[in-house]
């Protein structure tokens, strides 16, 4: 028992470090290149990993849906990964991923998993402006800056499930969220790392009449924010007086979100700037997590009125 509590507590501190770990896994071979590439997704997303088991496709589904089990009493979708991926599974889908992020739970099925590694934010790389589909978000340096290290692709799983939901692309509200109260002249410093993610930020934000600066990783925030305070530093301002607040994911290459948080929180330039969570990794845990590095509000992907509602209550404290 103490055993198990202490793996619970080194992977609940990783948080802590700029650390996460990273469930590997395969999908199948490649058409183009005949290899069976290195596939990945974050721990904290993971529920549970089970031997496939049987599925009952559903009439009328949408392409790679293969249907839905019932799992202890759930009844879960179950996606073809490898189908959206594109490859084909030389051993057949042997695996189910049963995953909980986004408010929602849903299986991957893949065809076979390595096992867990635990990496360093900064050995994981943005991947986009590659030539991919948009559903790789980073590359992950398994071994290290090392000479031929493994590379894994980490999949972001809220723009696959979001291609796979068309209803998704509804238009925001604007009366809905209304007006954030932000000071004149300032405006919100944001950073995901998702394209679909920032997409619906932006919408979310412009509906919200809110300016705003979009980043892509927590370190590109963190030197936007560095940058900024330089300026108002030359103009004998304040940063509050540009930056009303910051809103982060939390899984980012190179810097996460717990990170950047703690960086905001301990420096005495930003002590005055808010800083709201903005996160598909939902749970009790991941919001304890989240009151330990000091920010100020946490708010689950992705539903505009919450999103606007959470940031007003910041705002106006």
């Amino acid at each position: 028992m103490n055993s198990v509590q202490q793996e619970v507590d080194e992977r609940s501190n990783l948080t802590n470090s700029n650390k996460f770990e990273l469930l590997l896994f395969r999908l199948g071979v490649d058409g183009t290149s005949g290899n069976s590439e290195l596939y990945g997704i974050n721990v904290f997303k993971i529920r549970e990993i089970v031997a496939m088991p049987t599925v009952t496709a559903v009439a009328g589904s949408e392409p790679h849906m293969l249907g839905v089990v019932n799992l202890r009493g759930q009844i879960i979708p179950v996606m073809d990964l490898p189908g959206i991926v594109g490859v084909k599974p030389k051993t057949g889908l042997n695996i189910m991923l049963v995953t909980e992020f986004a408010r929602t739970t849903q299986a991957f099925a893949v065809e076979s998993v390595d096992e867990i590694v635990r990496l360093d934010w900064s050995q994981v790389l943005s991947a986009e402006g590659s030539h991919g589909s948009g559903m790789v978000t980073s590359i992950a340096r398994v071994d290290g800056d090392v000479q031929n290290t493994r590379l894994a692709q980490v999949l972001d799983v809220e723009t696959i499930l979001r291609n796979l939901s068309p209803s998704d692309g509804k238009e925001i509200d604007e009366t809905a969220v209304g007006r954030l109260p932000l000071k004149p002249g300032t405006f919100i410093l944001a950073a995901d790392d998702s394209v679909v993610a920032r997409n619906l930020i932006e919408r979310g934000l412009e509906a919200m009449h809110a300016p705003f600066v979009m980043m892509k990783t927590g370190k590109e925030a963190w030197d936007k924010l560095n940058h900024i305070a330089e300026g108002c530093k030359a103009e004998g301002i304040p940063v509050e007086d540009r930056v009303a607040l910051v809103l982060t994911d939390l899984e980012m290459p190179e810097m996460d979100g717990f990170t950047l948080t703690r960086l905001v929180k301990q420096d005495a330039r930003f002590s005055k700037i808010p800083v709201v969570i903005h996160s598909s990794l939902s749970g009790k845990t991941n919001e304890d997590h989240v009151k330990g590095v000091g920010a100020d509000a946490y708010v689950a992907k992705f539903v505009a009125e919450e999103l606007a509602e959470t940031i007003r209550k910041v705002l106006t404290k």
